[in-house]
């Protein structure tokens, strides 16, 4: 029964929670960059090297081929064209990425850096007072 209790425990935390909707959230941003890398920064980058598509560029390492019985064997292709894109992707998140976790840590350096009060000083021990007498009555 601990086993059931403590994993009930962790999902009602907020753990499991968190994580699902930071994967979900993290979906659907993949998506919208992938959209924004496609259809905004490729074609644009495309027209300047030439008007390439990036994701037509690749290498044919077999061309295509029909067998004995007439079905068509289709091309082996090296589509590095796709892993550029794939690339510009990957580093377009990245760097979104680290400007949410840079954002993020500088927020929570303003919260650290509130100082807090000193503490007040610790009461003299008994023999402190005692050398405090002692002095006091030396000065007289």
């Amino acid at each position: 029964m601990g086993l059931l209790q403590e994993f009930k425990e962790f999902a009602v935390k907020g753990n499991v929670i968190d994580l699902a909707v930071g994967v979900i959230i993290g979906g659907a941003f993949g998506k919208i960059v992938s959209s924004f890398v496609n259809d905004v920064v490729m074609p644009p980058i495309g027209l300047l090297v030439g008007g390439v598509d990036f994701k037509d560029l690749n290498l044919v390492l077999k061309d295509a081929t029909t067998n004995e019985t007439g079905e068509a064997i289709a091309a082996v292709t090296l589509n590095y064209g796709m892993f550029i894109q794939n690339v510009v992707d990957f580093t377009i998140i990245a760097f979104v990425i680290f400007m949410a976790i840079k954002g993020i840590n500088k927020m929570n350096k303003k919260k650290e850096e509130a100082p807090a009060p000193p503490p007040p000083p610790p009461a003299p021990t008994p023999s402190e007072k005692l050398l405090e007498e002692i002095r006091d009555l030396l000065k007289k």
